[in-house]
């Protein structure tokens, strides 16, 4: 199975009109703000913090940059090809690879583990983005990079969010201009139900080692100045607990 069309052509869509300055787009948020603070919860659980590390829908590859500089061997990986055009431009030394991939597609990530053997994997917010009937496939795609050593870390957005983005989309003014491009595309966020993103996981074999509450930092402000956070969860899984 494969992401539906709408959703492929959607990201494509927003990131071919992206800008291509880090801070450009909602939810790029300086690393310190996003992927460092999730690597405290991360680092605790990884039994092997040698093995490759998949950013998995990296998108303009801001946090996979961040990420290159602390594990050995970092790939991003983006269903977007336009996305990924921007991760590489922004890292001319090559501090990471980049990889075309649908993670819904099981032969597409069985042929990643074949390639890269097991891998921890780093997701933030993007199963709560894809379509219903994809969701478990993506699970299943990120157990496949696992394999049987290998962790993963992922962020979402929780049920709140969506509530939450909705209010400073209606407001006086109108969306603010980083969150306008994200509703046109239909990319909105808090789609998926408090407690399925561990419940996915389970389904595709894997075992929730620990999980927790963080806001999901954006790089957009309300009209008061008050950068905007949204209610998100994160959950460590494996294939084993110990």
């Amino acid at each position: 199975m494969s992401v539906t069309s709408r959703y492929r052509d959607a990201w494509e869509g927003f990131w071919r009109e992206a800008p291509g300055d880090e801070g450009a787009v909602f939810w790029d948020a300086e690393p310190a703000l996003a992927a460092g603070r999730h690597l405290a919860h991360f680092e605790p659980y990884l039994t092997d913090p040698g093995l490759p590390l998949v950013d998995l829908g990296c998108g303009n590859g801001t946090q996979t940059r961040f990420l290159a500089g602390r594990f050995p061997h970092v790939v991003g990986a983006d269903l977007s090809a336009a996305a990924l055009d921007h991760a590489r431009h922004a890292d001319p030394a090559g501090l990471a690879a980049y990889r075309q991939l649908d993670a819904a597609d099981r032969s597409a990530t069985k042929a990643l583990h074949a390639e890269l053997g097991d891998a921890n994997v780093y997701m933030r917010g993007v199963l709560h983005q894809c379509e219903p009937d994809d969701r478990q496939p993506l699970a299943d795609g990120v157990a496949a990079l696992l394999g049987e050593r290998g962790r993963a870390l992922l962020v979402e957005p929780s049920a709140a969010a969506k509530p939450a983005l909705m209010a400073v989309a209606r407001g006086p003014a109108g969306p603010p201009p980083k969150v306008e491009p994200v509703l046109r595309h239909g990319l909105t966020p808090g789609e998926v139900a408090d407690g399925a993103v561990q419940e996915h996981l389970r389904a595709a074999g894997l075992t929730v080692l620990a999980s927790g509450e963080l806001p999901l930092v954006t790089t957009e402000y309300t009209a008061d100045g008050t950068r905007i956070e949204l209610p998100s969860t994160w959950v460590v899984a494996g294939r084993h607990p110990v």
